[in-house]
């Protein structure tokens, strides 16, 4: 396996393309982007670039569909959203300004006007897309980059507005997308079409001059999640409503105490993800081997920058190991407490018996 391989397999995506129509279809070769086969389109110097920037901590891009609205109401409600009921300027794929509630009303008409008002609440009328940097990245930047992607991997068929929010830390933009688009084909972006806009939205902003990446968790020796934003932020919700644990959190706690004290064991998939980066870092060193043997400094250097990055990551730590390891510890805190506590002996019996 070659170099730009080695990369590749390494920080590929765990995704499977769908053959949508005939392969050698140009539009579909285009929405396949690099899940078309090989080492993904690298090339030697891209592939450095890559291993460079994940062995570094380069920040990572984050894009996620945060919803699909169905019919007028539905649409005009998000519209409202992001663009804070007028109060923030919407952008338009042809370059429009839609700064009035007259302007966002008329485009909620364009988008839901062909769907016929008994599937109104049935019929997906756009998808809600955010994209986001960390704290510290220049918003301006941030937004010139999603447009540019947008130019380019959803103009030509979709309509679409943006508004750039910066009331939170992490500068983000709204990208929301009529869903039916202008050759009638619905858009509805997978997590092979998502993880290609992350890459291309990574790409725009290193054009601009901000260090950016786009990797899987796995690449990063970061293991899954195990849930969703949506569904953590649903509990959240409830626990500062109610005030009470969920039976899901109770039984994840329940699971940990129990792996803690050996009467469980972990689940299967933290098997295979730990599995999984044992293949990666086997990548990952022959590519370091093969940059060793490299004349050039730069390429010996960034072996050993990968050496130290796979010394620091020898396995993946995920959350319910690391819920059962507090438990653990919890455990062990107390059993030290209870032998280091003074033994208090009972004195002699000073009672008398009249």
């Amino acid at each position: 396996m070659g170099f730009e391989s080695s990369v590749w397999e390494a920080s590929r995506p765990p995704l499977k393309p769908r053959l949508l129509a005939d392969p050698q279809n140009d539009a579909l070769s285009r929405r396949l982007g690099r899940f078309g086969g090989g080492a993904g389109g690298l090339g030697r110097d891209g592939a450095r670039a890559k291993l460079a920037r994940i062995v570094k901590g380069t920040p990572e891009v984050m894009v996620k569909v945060t919803g699909r609205q169905k019919g007028a109401r539905h649409v005009q409600a998000h519209l409202d959203y992001i663009g804070r009921k007028g109060k923030l300027a919407l952008d338009t794929r042809d370059g429009e300004v839609l700064d009035t509630t007259e302007d966002i009303a008329d485009r909620r008409k364009e988008w839901t006007e062909m769907t016929p008002y008994w599937r109104q609440k049935t019929t997906v009328s756009s998808v809600s897309m955010v994209f986001s940097m960390p704290e510290g990245t220049d918003p301006e930047i941030v937004k010139a980059s999603v447009h540019a992607m947008a130019q380019t991997e959803i103009a030509d068929s979709h309509d679409y507005v943006m508004a750039l929010h910066t009331d939170t830390p992490r500068p983000h933009v709204h990208l929301a997308v009529r869903a039916r688009g202008d050759d009638g084909q619905r858009f509805d972006p997978r997590k092979a079409d998502l993880f290609h806009f992350r890459e291309r939205f990574a790409e725009e902003l290193r054009a601009r001059g901000v260090e950016a990446e786009a990797t899987p968790r796995r690449a990063r020796a970061v293991g899954p999640k195990g849930r969703s934003m949506a569904l953590a932020k649903i509990r959240l919700r409830a626990k500062v409503s109610s005030g009470a644990v969920s039976l899901s959190d109770i039984r994840l706690n329940q699971h940990a105490a129990s792996v803690a004290t050996g009467v469980a064991q972990m689940p299967d998939f933290i098997g295979r993800a730990k599995e999984k980066w044992f293949e990666i870092s086997d990548n990952y060193r022959a590519a370091a081997a093969e940059l060793a043997k490299s004349p050039e400094r730069a390429d010996r250097q960034l072996a050993a920058e990968v050496q130290a990055f796979l010394k620091d990551r020898s396995s993946i730590s995920m959350g319910p190991e690391l819920l059962a390891q507090r438990y653990r510890e919890a455990a062990e805190s107390s059993k030290e407490d209870d032998m280091n506590k003074p033994v208090v002996r009972p004195g002699p019996d000073r009672t008398r018996t009249r």
